[in-house]
């Protein structure tokens, strides 16, 4: 991409959106330095029987996405790639372990350590009687390593409390949006009429990316006006912990879709407001088949610690929590430092 494109289009797109503290933090480390320095294990949250016709595959995996594993399992066992389930997409430049589901109801020999490779490990296997689907795992853990760490140690460690006991803005990551933003021209190329993607994997990925910027958008303004973490008259809510031991209501955003939206009054009113101005990406979601949502506008985090450790060269800081599905690491670290991302 020329540089006078990326710059057009970091205009037209800004990710720049508000921090809970009302600013960005001034502190800085580097992320993703190495791989072992991003660790993500899902957890199923469930038992699994050992018997049915799926199998089930805990793999271990480096420098691979999610769906890379998935053409390697379907080529070794004979199948369609519809027929793997997994429950999340997981970061290829990471330590990940995830399980995936293989449809085979009549047992065939199948060596399913020739999964093993420089960059995959099968970890276990066994049986169960349901397809995994996306989202229906419990939990993913996070082990993240920041190094190079830089700022107020005083102010990291009430930063730091202050997320264990509220949570963090529910961004969607940029991750979602593609390089430099690239999902979301795709996907105004695809509002407008003036592009086609015949892939259906990849027209998903710009549909979800216009999605979640439309919620990203109200979240930011809610940021702004001091209530994204308040319940209002009108607003449509979720059930979620924030500090840990009890029960709360949480208020939600749009997730655009065919329906009307559900908020009323003055909530409704600054929804609207927000998605008029790409009024063409929620007309566009609107004929795709997705149906109206809402998403928690607050993200909680569970069992948040964290640990400050004084190299000769260097501070680093080790984070450890818990994040349920659908939520992304980088929107908790966004609220604690900026980051020099190693790609």
């Amino acid at each position: 991409m020329l540089p006078g494109k990326e710059v057009e289009m970091t205009k037209r797109y800004s990710l720049d959106f508000a921090y809970a503290q009302g600013k960005r933090p001034e502190a800085s480390a580097i992320l993703r330095q190495e791989l072992e320095d991003f660790r993500v294990t899902e957890n199923l949250g469930k038992k699994l029987t050992g018997e049915g016709e799926h199998v089930y595959l805990k793999i271990e995996k480096q420098n691979l996405n999610t769906l890379d594993v998935v053409e390697q399992i379907s080529r070794l066992a004979g199948v369609r790639r519809m027929d793997v389930g997994y429950s999340g997409l997981k970061d290829r430049r990471a330590i990940t372990s995830q399980w995936f589901s293989v449809y085979l109801p009549v047992e065939k020999p199948i060596e399913w350590q020739l999964l093993d490779s420089e960059n995959a490990r099968l970890l276990e296997s066994t049986r169960h009687q349901q397809k995994l689907r996306r989202g229906q795992h419990q939990s993913n853990e996070f082990q993240i390593c920041l190094r190079n760490f830089t700022g107020d140690l005083d102010e990291l460690q009430k930063r730091l409390q202050l997320i264990a006991d509220q949570g963090v803005p529910n961004y969607f990551g940029p991750q979602r949006f593609g390089t430099n933003g690239n999902n979301l021209e795709s996907a105004d190329r695809l509002f407008s009429g003036n592009y086609r993607e015949k892939n259906n994997k990849k027209r998903g990925f710009y549909l979800s990316a216009a999605r979640s910027y439309l919620f990203n958008a109200v979240l930011s303004e809610r940021i702004r006006e001091k209530t994204w973490q308040t319940v209002e008259s009108g607003d449509i809510t979720v059930e979620g912990a924030v500090d840990g031991s009890s029960r709360n209501a949480l208020p939600t955003g749009p997730l655009w879709g065919r329906g009307r939206l559900k908020t009323s009054g003055r909530i409704l009113t600054l929804e609207t407001q927000v998605t008029d101005k790409l009024a063409g990406w929620c007309h566009g979601l609107e004929h795709t088949g997705l149906k109206q949502e809402r998403r928690a506008l607050v993200l909680p985090i569970n069992d948040l610690n964290w640990e400050i450790n004084h190299q000769p060269n260097e501070c680093i800081l080790m984070l450890r929590f818990s994040l349920a599905p659908g939520c992304y690491a980088t929107s908790v670290i966004r609220e604690i430092c900026e980051t020099i991302v190693v790609v």
